[in-house]
């Protein structure tokens, strides 16, 4: 097959995407992976082939003069319309998907899609590719693939408040008198698949199937087709440094708190030199890997504690007994899969649905960290690995991530998925007095 893969140029979002593109090029098939222009050294230094497509637009950059973009409910957590996936369905309005998909498609989908729908529907029509995954905002992917007929899935590697907002924002809609029933997102991505042959159908939202990351125990999923898919740990070029083969003395742990947030111009939302005070009294090593614009806020670093801007989190792990964390989903992930306990700070997009599943399993605790203190940090952490039935849910979590497929045992179902489904391209509508 030909598999092409595409992103809007968001690293970490990558990052989840590339092992299966991996084992699909080890499988024999041919594979690119298109984004925007200014991605391309990203994609090259994970050894895959580029494709440049579009012009660069920095989407941060641009929703950023707006701090309130994403309607953040208090606390942080999912962006509207989507915290909808966290509510019970008696809770839900009508109004209120409608206004949120109204705001979101203006300011958040246009900018991550529109720079490369063009080009990327021309490269599509030029290689003719037989399967397109795209990451879970990219609709310009599902687009691509519908005007070529190739099949399509969306990779998930999150909660997907996105198939769950859809599928209560459809249910209200049917609810509605004809007249009433605005549908702002199918009106855009209507507008592109109707400019390029097909028409509007939902799986240019939620795809004609979902390949997902998420253990089924963490995940809140609507009523869709779920392709499993086990996470693999990968964090772009790294060198593992020659202290990391050394046992360490005392328990060890690491502390890490994302690339996203400083890599965008933002602050962690814990006080990092408050919970290094506080852990910094426990008997134990602490490895602590933090963006150097905020290492540069620490005014003393404890005996027991190592700061590093980065570290392969893989490797990292494999060491420790336990780790303190943001809820990023590859660090979530990567620590479940060494079976450690899991203290976790999560004030962002999912993290919160997330941390709360890793509780719910045994496998860790939970703190909020707008509210918690350095010394509730270290309360926890002293918890987490004095008693043992944290380590017990830990193990039972890994067992659950293990018993998904591998991407190369995955290979073999997108095979055949996109035998079944290429070729069916939507009829062009007949022009009015044809």
């Amino acid at each position: 097959m030909r598999v092409l893969f595409t992103t809007y140029p968001e690293r970490t979002h990558f990052l989840s995407m590339a092992p299966l593109a991996w084992a699909l090029r080890t499988a024999g098939h041919e594979v690119r992976f298109a984004s925007q222009p200014k991605f391309a050294d990203v994609i090259t230094r994970a050894g895959l082939t580029a494709v440049p497509v579009g012009r660069d637009r920095d989407l941060w950059q641009i929703l950023s003069r707006d701090p309130d973009w994403l309607g953040r409910s208090d606390g942080g957590g999912m962006p509207m319309p989507y915290d909808v996936a966290a509510r019970e369905p008696d809770d839900i309005t009508w109004e209120y998907l409608s206004q949120g998909y109204e705001t979101q498609v203006e300011r958040w989908h246009k900018s991550s899609n529109v720079p490369m729908v063009s080009e990327l529907v021309e490269f599509a029509r030029h290689w003719k590719p037989d399967l397109v995954v795209w990451e879970p905002l990219t609709y310009a992917g599902a687009i691509a693939a519908q005007a070529v007929g190739a099949a399509h899935v969306r990779l998930l590697f999150g909660t997907d408040m996105y198939g769950v907002a859809r599928e209560h924002f459809l249910r209200l809609k049917a609810q509605r008198p004809e007249h009433e029933r605005t549908d702002r997102f199918a009106d855009w991505l209507g507008g592109y698949a109707r400019r390029y042959g097909g028409g509007f159908g939902e799986e240019l939202i939620t795809g004609q199937a979902t390949v997902d990351l998420v253990p089924e125990c963490l995940q809140t999923r609507a009523g869709l087709e779920y392709l499993p898919l086990r996470y693999v740990p990968y964090g772009g070029p790294a060198v593992v440094p020659s202290w990391l083969h050394r046992a360490p003395e005392k328990p060890r742990v690491a502390l890490t708190l994302g690339l996203s947030t400083t890599g965008h111009g933002g602050e962690y939302a814990v006080g990092v030199q408050d919970v290094l005070d506080a852990v910094g009294e426990l008997d134990i090593e602490l490895v602590a890997t933090i963006a150097e614009s905020e290492q540069r806020k620490l005014t003393r670093i404890p005996g027991n504690t190592r700061v590093a801007s980065f570290l392969p989190l893989d490797a990292l792990t494999a060491t420790c007994d336990a780790v303190i964390h943001h809820a990023g989903f590859g660090t979530l992930a990567t620590t479940a899969l060494r079976g450690l306990p899991q203290l976790i700070l999560p004030w962002d997009n999912d993290g919160p649905a997330l941390a709360g599943g890793v509780a719910r399993t045994g496998a860790g605790l939970v703190l909020n960290p707008r509210r918690a203190s350095g010394a509730d940090v270290r309360d926890a952490l002293r918890r987490l690995l004095s008693e043992p039935e944290f380590r017990a849910g830990a193990a039972g979590l890994r067992e659950r991530m293990l018993a998904m497929p591998s991407p190369n045992d995955l290979v073999g179902t997108l095979e055949r998925f996109a035998a079944e489904r290429r070729g069916r391209v939507p009829a062009a509508p007949v022009p009015a007095g044809v």
